[in-house]
């Protein structure tokens, strides 16, 4: 990726003396940085990865996605590591994740063109031959991830960009033909039947989605579950049985014995497709599931999350009695798939000092093995391990965070608030590369989860929807109290930092509570929402009207919660950092935040990445936002 555009800005924001903020160019170069921590931040913001594993059906082989190469390509390697990876996708395509073909013959995979969120299908051979893009030929076009459908069929859903719906769509890999199966609706598939005559596919907008049957000749849809209670079900994926009598769904089910949490239900189906009351199989009151995955001895694999630690599980399907917990060697299990004919599996394993990397882990509780493709890691010395930090809202609801303190810090210490993006994303003890380098400069981060996050049930994940978006606010000025009052953050020299909606709750942050913040950083953040719904793709548009309200009868509730309508009250350094291909929360969101604030005479700055989609994803572009992150907070603070 080519290095990034800065615009420069040297003004002292109004209403404020040079005493109060130090009359210095807005824009804090890594120079700044001791040459020690500058080469910190190197080594952890360029340190490479893998992840999305795809074994072959013979168990002998993984396809994957690895940035080693600077850039995320699509690699297939042999599991005993014998030979070296192969790159199997062209230089210039940015891989988003991968698939194997259930006879073999094909790697189907999605692109993003350019850092773009609309993605493309395609397919190549395992020995690099017969490259094809099959699907999202049209700019404006996207495909989403499916499943295979037989030996060369692939079924996924296209959304053409001219609107809200995306399609069901059976695509032929060696005839390129595109046959629709099911149409209306934005539909996520997760299953075909053998025959091609019933889809399981999730519809709905976040948070309120359900899975439905189709009946591919009639193109009738039944939900998998329904439950008449307001608010309906939130069910997010489904599996049909090998026998096609039940679906496996994962699901949180609000007024049932299962509260909110997510766990797996089993339905049954009649021979018209027509499900009945399902039965409980899985639930546990402190953890939502992750994933999942029935096996043909009868039981099920699955994986929990715990206050965003992974737990790995084997229970048996027929009561849900827990048989075995399978040991992980870090903290954090985000991809995962069943090794054929092997009592393991290949995941991808992270953790705060271990960027995502690839292990064959037994099932049998023996200790699991890293795969030789897999990069190798960065000085652990570098890196430190966040605390789970637990406090409690004014009214009464359990928050929690990890804090990140750099080693041999004293506290109180300078500190910077992170917000995860989403809103329906959950800050995990992972790998985060931008977390570990503001640490390598000295500062302590804390990356909570504010209510509206994932992965602790549905209520609390629906708990900031539309006009409960501005009460959710509070839990920032929550946070900041709670890491004065604890002797954590030193008053005065706390910053705020985020990406995608955690951007946004920046500047939210900053324009509401200016007393309490020295600085912030918004990473493809929106800065209006009303400008965010007129300028993403029409499906995220469509997707997020429950989330933050409707762009037309919500407009005026829109513009009391946008950051732009109140850039008056900012009067701390703020970064603007964006990619200049991002569609999903596009860069006018962060260019037109800092053309007000220059106007104003505010201390801001932009810094644009050429080729950069909604996620940076380039080794330069990474090692480039690490530092001057790092800069920043350490200049501000």
């Amino acid at each position: 990726m080519a290095s990034p555009v800065t615009h420069r800005s040297t003004a002292v924001p109004a209403g404020l003396t040079r005493g109060a903020m130090p009359a210095l160019e807005a824009l804090v170069p890594p120079e700044t940085l001791p040459a020690s921590v500058r080469a910190a931040v190197e080594a952890i913001a360029g340190a490479a990865g893998a992840w999305c594993p795809a074994p072959s059906p013979d168990g002998l082989r993984v396809a994957y996605v690895s940035d080693r190469s600077g850039l995320p390509r699509l690699e297939v390697a042999a599991l005993d590591g014998r030979t070296p990876p192969a790159v199997l996708s062209a230089p210039g395509e940015e891989v988003i994740s991968v698939s194997w073909s259930p006879d073999g013959a094909w790697v189907a995979y999605l692109v993003s063109p350019g850092g773009s969120i609309c993605a493309e299908l395609h397919a190549v051979r395992p020995d690099g031959t017969g490259h094809r893009v099959l699907a999202g030929h049209d700019p404006r076009a996207t495909v989403f991830a499916g499943c295979w459908a037989g030996p060369h069929h692939y079924a996924c859903s296209v959304a053409s960009g001219s609107g809200p719906d995306a399609d069901v769509v059976l695509v032929d890999v060696v005839t390129g033909e595109l046959r629709t199966l099911a149409s209306g609706g934005f539909l996520s598939v997760t299953a075909v039947s053998p025959d091609h005559r019933t889809v399981l596919a999730r519809r709905g907008p976040r948070a309120f989605r359900h899975v439905v049957v189709i009946d591919v000749p009639t193109g009738l849809q039944r939900r998998v579950i329904r439950l008449d209670e307001p608010g309906g079900i939130a069910s997010e994926d489904g599996r049909l049985t090998a026998d096609g009598r039940a679906v496996h769904v994962r699901a949180s089910l609000p007024g049932l014995p299962f509260t909110d949490r997510a766990g797996l239900v089993e339905v049954p189906v009649d021979a018209d497709g027509v499900p009945s009351a399902g039965r409980r199989v899985l639930y546990r009151p402190e953890a939502d599931l992750d994933g999942y995955a029935v096996r043909a001895d009868g039981t099920v694999l699955a994986l929990w999350n715990l206050d965003g630690v992974s737990e790995l599980c084997l229970h048996r399907l027929a009561d849900g009695e827990l048989l075995r917990t399978v040991p992980l060697p870090e903290r954090v299990l985000s991809g995962w798939a069943l090794l054929p004919g092997q009592d393991a599996l290949v995941a991808e394993l992270s953790g705060p000092r271990s960027p995502r990397g690839l292990w064959r882990v037994p099932l049998d509780g023996s200790a699991a093995e890293p795969l030789a493709c897999t990069p190798a890691r960065p000085d652990p010395g570098l890196l430190v391990e966040p605390v789970l930090h637990e406090y409690v809202a004014p009214d009464g609801l359990r928050l929690s965070g990890w804090l990140y303190a750099p080693a041999g810090a004293t506290a109180p210490n300078r500190t910077v608030v992170s917000f995860h993006g989403g809103p329906e994303g959950q800050t995990r003890p992972d790998w985060s590369p931008i977390t570990q380098s503001i640490v390598a400069a000295g500062l302590t981060v804390f990356a909570p989860n504010v209510r509206g996050s994932g992965g602790f049930g549905r209520a609390f994940m629906t708990a900031d929807d539309g006009p409960a978006r501005a009460a959710s606010f509070d839990d920032v000025r929550t946070t900041v109290d709670e890491l004065v009052t604890a002797g954590i953050a030193a008053p005065g020299r706390v910053g705020a930092h985020g990406w995608s909606y955690g951007g946004y709750l920046t500047l939210v942050a900053l324009t509401r509570w200016p007393e309490l913040f020295a600085a912030g950083a918004s990473l493809a953040g929106m800065s209006d929402l009303r400008t965010f719904f007129a300028g993403t793709e029409p499906w995220m548009a469509e997707a997020s009207v429950t989330e933050y309200g409707d762009p037309v009868t919500d407009r005026e509730m829109l513009a009391a919660i946008s950051p732009m309508t109140s850039l008056d009250r900012l009067t701390a350094p703020v970064l603007l950092a964006h990619g200049d291909r991002d569609t999903n929360v596009p860069v006018a969101e962060s260019v037109q935040a800092h053309h007000a604030l220059q106007a104003r005479g505010a201390c801001s700055d932009l810094l644009l990445f050429p080729g950069e989609g909604h996620a940076i994803v380039g080794r330069e572009a990474l090692v480039e936002l690490g530092q001057r992150l790092a800069a920043w907070f350490d200049r501000w603070l």
